[in-house]
């Protein structure tokens, strides 16, 4: 069973949910986590209603959303590898600093715990500002493999990176072999 997570870069949602239905045509078991903010937030990209029942739909279960169902990911529920995707900057200075105060980094935690992949695909506006420190502290952490990124919006959004949601699964294929997925900045 793969753990598959969404985080609030609402606006990547749709190109994450793609890759979440090419995984489920393909034979995964996914378990389908979403951060409170996922869990509870209306924006112009839908509601969260929508896109919950879509997830839990496409995923036949229903989304762990709490820190409470998060924990037991590592010990007691063993996910064969965790995705984040999309993972915002928020999310990725949390793994940094090992703050586990969201369903999403408690499961990220609990789940590292037992040293299998997790895959991080980012999608952050400060991703090369104040993040970028937090992109180093992952990339030398065992058994943490990043989505290859560039920038969005080199012109209007300088500081910007976002992950190629296309490369997912390759992305994935790597870290069940231990590897990263090169080029990692595209």
């Amino acid at each position: 069973m793969i753990g598959y997570a969404f985080c609030g870069s609402f606006c990547t949602h749709k190109s994450s949910l793609a890759q979440m239905e090419a995984l489920v045509k393909d034979g995964y078991d996914i378990l389908p986590i979403v951060s409170e903010k996922v869990y509870d937030t209306d924006t112009r990209f839908g509601t969260a209603k929508e896109l919950l029942m879509r997830i839990e739909d496409m995923c036949g279960r229903e989304a762990v959303h709490t820190i409470v169902d998060a924990e037991p990911l590592g010990p007691k529920i063993s996910l064969d590898a965790l995705i984040i995707c999309p993972c915002t900057g928020n999310t990725l200075a949390k793994l940094a600093a090992g703050i586990t105060d969201t369903a999403v980094c408690m499961a990220a935690k609990a789940h590292l715990r037992g040293n299998r992949p997790l895959v991080i695909a980012l999608a952050s506006n400060d991703a090369l500002s104040a993040n970028l420190k937090n992109i180093a502290t992952m990339l030398s952490r065992k058994f943490v493999y990043f989505v290859p990124m560039s920038q969005d919006d080199p012109q209007k959004k300088p500081h910007s990176l976002v992950a190629d949601f296309s490369l997912l699964r390759p992305t994935l294929d790597c870290a069940f072999e231990g590897k990263q997925y090169q080029k990692i900045f595209i």
